[in-house]
């Protein structure tokens, strides 16, 4: 025990210097947790510890987490309105990149079949761990190619249930493969159903009483239980267990408890990722990689071209170029359910085990990569794309302060700018209507597309930082729900809202809202004050 405590509190200390050395140059604090287990693997001869089937298991965790505050951003609703992106786009681009990666491996390199299988479908898979925890992070997951790339990756973890049977299967003597597909789906069933169904109602019910309690132990402790219960019951009927996390970060999303639940477990998921890319570190077997540096290499830079071009296929059918080209670079790297596909071949003798281990390599050089890829990737897409989409200038906006945002680019929105514009004020406009967007541009007006009821545009817009927001809009609906956001997002900043009738400023009479300007009072108004100062 004494040994365990010495050995963590070592590699703690360690990735705390190291995170603190790269963050000063703007490098992913994952990079520090690799580097943090590669150290430890060599520098305390705990390579062996890397195999741990307990370490695995905490590790895994960390995604776990991860899947579950995903699950809180993924509503049944949101999905609904995203089953292009999850459905269409990422089952395009795991069937076809699993197809490319067999052919090329039976075809070419001439390894056994399911030895091929497993390789190609391992492959099509990239990493939530990594591409998520940036988007996340930087709220580029509201950005339309993070959209397109959290709908594949949602489809790619699903995707992992059906390899591991597979996997099962192909490990098992005269085990008939329809048996086994009739048994996962009555499982599923049993499982989301009884998660939707029974779940749903103990979890609100738990969270209701937790919260009411107003002791932040009871209700921290709450979600830990949903969480590691959810995932427990998956994995026992055979499924992993990011799927149950999931699944129950769905089911919270419904309720009006999913914002303090996803800031709540923040900590305990940034931590067990931390443990997950320490794990990875730990895996890297230098001596190999000096050994196979032009195989590891090659088959490293194949891999991130094959799916890129994949991606960017699937995509651009349905979006813009940019936007494709983007959601390919960013999703190009092997995901970290690799190692346990891997690792479970490998058990099975499936796979060879020094191809296993070369696979290991490419994958983990894939995930190292990556943090400065995605850094990088407004840049990279610079050099292809020279056009500036509507959809893509948030970047401009970090460090903005002291402006005034004007929300809507209607009528009553353009004489808006142009007075501002006239008094010299520091302003923007958001819209999310394209049209207006394009109109704008034309107009010269410094211009961002984007649902200003949504948080991450909130937050990219720097609204904390501004002096007021004029609300133009005209549909009653969408401006009271972006007067609620703004509310809730940044109670202090000064907020003036149009309104045209006495419906409603009754529809909006219970928000805090700063000033209300009536059009027709205001319009009265002056008629009488020009009628009465004119001259007779």
């Amino acid at each position: 025990m004494e040994s365990a405590l010495y050995y963590v509190t070592i590699a703690l200390g360690f990735s705390i210097v190291v995170n603190l050395i790269l963050k000063r140059f703007g490098i992913s604090q994952i990079i520090g947790y690799i580097l943090t287990g590669v150290t430890v693997a060599y520098g305390f001869d705990l390579r062996h510890m890397a195999d741990s089937h307990t370490l695995e298991i905490i590790a895994e965790f960390g995604v776990v987490f991860l899947m579950f505050t995903i699950g809180l951003e993924v509503s049944l609703q949101r999905l609904s309105t995203m089953k292009t992106d999850v459905f269409f786009n990422g089952s395009f681009q795991v069937i076809l990149s699993a197809v490319i990666f067999f052919a090329i491996a039976y075809g070419i390199l001439s390894v056994s079949l399911a030895t091929a299988i497993i390789i190609s479908m391992a492959l099509s898979l990239s990493s939530t761990a990594v591409v998520l925890s940036y988007l996340k992070s930087t709220k580029e997951i509201a950005r339309p190619y993070g959209q397109k790339a959290t709908g594949i990756l949602i489809f790619q973890d699903l995707a992992v249930i059906p390899i591991l049977i597979l996997i099962g299967f192909l490990s098992s003597d005269g085990k008939d493969i329809g048996d086994v597909l009739i048994q996962t789906a009555i499982s599923a069933v049993v499982i989301v159903g009884s998660l939707f169904i029974v779940g749903k109602r103990v979890m609100t019910w738990l969270l209701h009483f937790s919260s009411t309690s107003e002791v932040d132990e009871l209700f921290m402790g709450s979600v830990l239980v949903i969480v590691v219960a959810s995932s427990l019951l998956a994995s026992y009927a055979g499924f992993t267990y990011s799927l149950g996390a999931f699944v129950a970060g769905m089911i919270i999303a419904e309720t009006r408890y999913h914002h303090k639940v996803e800031s709540d477990i923040a900590p305990f998921k940034d931590l067990l990722l931390g443990t997950f890319f320490v794990t990875v570190g730990m895996k890297i077997d230098l001596g190999l990689f000096v050994q196979h540096m032009d195989d590891v290499i090659a088959i490293l830079f194949a891999v991130l071209a094959v799916k890129a071009i994949v991606i960017f296929g699937v995509v651009r059918m349905k979006s813009q170029s940019k936007v494709a080209f983007k959601t390919a670079i960013a999703l190009s790297q092997v995901g970290e359910f690799s190692f346990a596909i891997f690792a479970l071949a490998g058990n099975q003798e499936l796979i060879p085990s020094e191809l296993s281990q070369i696979l290991v390599l490419v994958v983990v050089l894939s995930i190292i990569a990556t943090p400065f890829i995605l850094a990088n990737l407004s840049r990279i897409s610079g050099y292809f794309f020279k056009d500036v989409s509507v959809t893509e200038t948030f970047a401009m906006l970090p460090g903005r302060n002291h402006h005034i945002i004007v929300c809507g680019y209607g009528v009553v929105g353009k004489f808006v700018a142009k007075e501002l514009r006239a008094s010299g004020v520091d302003y923007v406009v958001a819209d999310n209507s394209y049209k207006h967007v394009q109109e704008a541009l034309r107009d010269g007006q410094e211009v961002y597309f984007g649902d200003m009821s949504k948080t991450a545009i909130l937050d990219k817009l720097c609204t904390k930082d501004s002096v007021s927001v004029i609300i133009t809009l005209d549909n009653l609906e969408k401006k009271r729900l972006i007067c609620e956001a703004i509310i809730r997002y940044a109670p202090e900043v000064k907020l003036v809202v149009k309104v045209v009738s006495l419906e409603e400023k009754r529809a909006l009479r219970g928000l805090p809202i700063s000033i209300t300007i009536d059009g027709k009072k205001e319009v009265a108004s002056r008629l009488v004050s020009e009628a009465v100062t004119c001259e007779l």
